[in-house]
């Protein structure tokens, strides 16, 4: 008999991927069927997803509709949407424990949870502003200590974010008609870099498939490392426009940044140069989930190739 997974973020990049992953994995298909969580069933994608599974509202804010939506649920993936409001570490930690609690309370069996490191805690408090971050890792450590099997999925730079959906993140065009790829790092400085929106079902599913053998480990999850300068000449060869990579100060990145992200994605772009966008073993934890990973994953260069920058 099948067992329910459900899936929160559905209609999103990282819960779209999971749901994409398994309804063509023949053993996961087998295995689970799933049921989407989304908070509006009347989108259009949420409509899309109707046509190929089970689609419940569920709003964490609303613990009924949670209650109702997990019931029957085996295993559930789990993530929580970042606040920047000065409290935002606590509301997306009380989003995540939410889910968590009333998951344990309809008696589901594992939970995989979208999660991040504690920036604040590699850097030994150095760095404490990044609440998308620590909202995350709160919420990790409270599910390890629930009375249920549970492991973790942390996804590294979104090749996405290249695409303008976060502006400050993507090329940006320089007087002179070239393109620049500006970050507050040396152009050495490595980052873990993953096609969410294709892979992170890869690094999910393997989750799925041996969930006794993955239970407690985090799949730190990219395809490989790639430094700014290698990133900015990447996405130069396959665009055909010179881009090329700007260091500039941790001043001028805040300056350009929208209030809200000022000490957030300041802090959260410096530490890695220095700490590991993981830690010191950031190179060894991306291989270890790159080999383990359940399917070919996206370099940055298919990445690109299958969904091109659209420089003009």
């Amino acid at each position: 008999m099948s067992k329910i997974l459900a899936v929160f973020g559905a209609t999103g990049q990282q819960g779209s991927s999971v749901i994409q992953h398994v309804l063509h994995d023949p053993e996961l298909s087998r295995t689970y069927n799933i049921r989407a969580i989304t908070r509006n069933v009347d989108s259009e994608k949420a409509k899309q997803l109707k046509q190929k599974v089970e689609v419940v509202q569920g709003d964490v804010t609303e613990p009924e509709s949670l209650g109702r939506a997990l019931t029957g649920v085996h295993t559930v993936f789990a993530m929580t949407n970042p606040s920047f409001e000065p409290n935002g570490v606590e509301i997306e930690y009380n989003d995540g424990k939410t889910i968590a609690d009333v998951a344990v309370e309809r008696s589901a069996k594992y939970i995989i949870f979208s999660t991040l490191p504690s920036i604040a805690d590699m850097t030994q408090g150095r760095y404490t502003k990044s609440p998308h971050f620590e909202g995350k890792a709160k919420v990790e450590k409270y599910i390890r200590g629930l009375s249920i099997k549970s492991a973790f999925f942390a996804p590294g730079f979104f090749m996405e974010n290249f695409q303008g959906t976060i502006p400050f993140l993507a090329p940006q065009k320089a007087p002179d008609g070239t393109w620049f790829l500006s970050r507050p790092t040396p152009p050495d400085a490595k980052w873990p870099m993953i096609h969410t929106s294709g892979d992170a079902g890869k690094f999910v599913g393997a989750i799925l498939a041996e969930p006794e053998k993955y239970e407690g480990k985090t799949f730190h999850a990219a395809t490989a490392l790639y430094s700014n300068e290698e990133a900015a000449a990447i996405i130069s060869k396959a665009t055909g426009k010179t881009v090329v990579y700007k260091q500039i100060s941790p001043d001028e990145w805040k300056d350009s940044l929208p209030s809200f992200a000022k000490d957030a994605f300041t802090e959260s772009f410096m530490y890695p140069a220095e700490f590991g966008f993981y830690g010191p073993d950031t190179e060894e934890l991306v291989a270890w989930a790159a080999a383990n990973a359940r399917d070919k994953l996206s370099t940055l260069e298919e990445f690109l190739k299958g969904h091109p920058l659209q420089l003009s």
